[in-house]
């Protein structure tokens, strides 16, 4: 594997944390009130239920989003790749999912109104414009991460599970007693010497 580059290094932390923080706030928006109706007709009652004001698309997407961001973390090669691509994929599915969202959000109020006979007026909550401009933005950092994750730091083999890489190392024969350099080698790499 190539070592990365500096400019790789540079953008790894900011990316990481921007990708993780329009995710994150991209579920939050989404998850909010996005609009509200009233009838144009005085004297009609309606009661607002908030069930058709919300795109359970887009906070799932974004939620998957923010899944991928953790596992870009602590996976390698062709697994975080693999992940990263998924990510931004999942990241334009949230942003065209909010601004799709916008049209579904009104006809669904208009449905509910055609029931009472009555015509909606829909006022879009700050809500839904901070969720359209957060699962935008969203989609830089998941671009970025699925471009260049390939010359991003890795986590080394030391921090896979201890099973795994017992299996790779050949162990020393029983009967020796083992030196102190090679308990020393033991303890360093994470093993129990004493097993």
């Amino acid at each position: 594997m190539a070592r990365p580059d500096g400019s790789a290094r540079s953008a790894f932390v900011p990316t990481v944390l921007a990708g993780l923080a329009t995710a994150g706030l991209t579920a939050i928006a989404t998850n909010q009130t996005l609009a509200t109706a009233r009838p144009t007709e005085s004297g009609i009652v309606y009661s607002d239920l908030q069930e058709g004001s919300q795109v359970p698309l887009a906070l799932t997407l974004s939620l998957v989003v923010l899944a991928c961001w953790g596992v870009v973390l602590v996976t390698r090669r062709v697994v975080r790749r693999g992940v990263a691509v998924l990510g931004l994929a999942a990241a334009v599915g949230a942003a065209a999912s909010v601004v799709l969202g916008r049209g579904m959000i009104i006809d669904s109020y208009r449905a509910d109104f055609r029931d009472i006979g009555a015509t909606p007026v829909v006022d879009l909550s700050w809500w839904y414009w901070l969720a359209l401009v957060l699962s935008v933005l969203a989609v830089l950092p998941a671009a970025v991460a699925a471009r260049q994750v390939g010359r991003w730091p890795e986590m080394g083999t030391r921090y896979d599970a201890p099973g795994d890489q017992e299996a790779v190392r050949a162990t020393p024969d029983e009967d020796e007693e083992p030196s102190s350099l090679e308990l020393w080698k033991a303890i360093d790499e994470g093993r129990d010497p004493t097993r």
